[in-house]
């Protein structure tokens, strides 16, 4: 059973920064792309970043691009979201999620990730 654990949330000032990490098990790692989405509770779960398989492409919503950077590392099975100048806005929960193909080509939407993981929460105070 593929599993996905997020981990690095917490509270921090706005202007700081934050690194979340995603490790995962039970699947090929390099057969799949992955995404973070966040969501803030009573509104949809908003894509955020995504990194391609094959050639490490990666995808970023128009609210964080220039300030967050995702990456994967196949040698661990994990991939990273390092959040910079991190805005009251970014607060929410993140997850961690597995794509169903090996690119991301875009950001997508839920219906193309199949395996999430329990999210990780992000507060970011003013």
């Amino acid at each position: 059973e593929p599993q996905l654990v997020e981990s690095g949330g917490g509270l921090v000032q706005a202007g700081g920064s934050l690194r979340l990490s995603c490790r995962t098990s039970g699947f090929t790692f390099d057969d799949y792309a992955i995404g973070w989405f966040r969501q803030v509770p009573g509104k949809e779960r908003e894509g955020v970043s995504c990194v391609s398989s094959s050639d490490g492409k990666t995808y970023y919503s128009d609210s964080v691009k220039g300030r967050f950077t995702i990456s994967r590392d196949n040698a661990k099975n994990t991939v990273y979201l390092q959040m910079n100048s991190l805005e009251p806005e970014d607060t929410a929960a993140y997850y961690c999620t597995r794509k169903i193909y090996r690119e991301c080509y875009a950001l997508g939407y839920v219906y193309e990730y199949d395996y999430w993981g329990q999210g990780t929460q992000v507060t970011v105070s003013s």
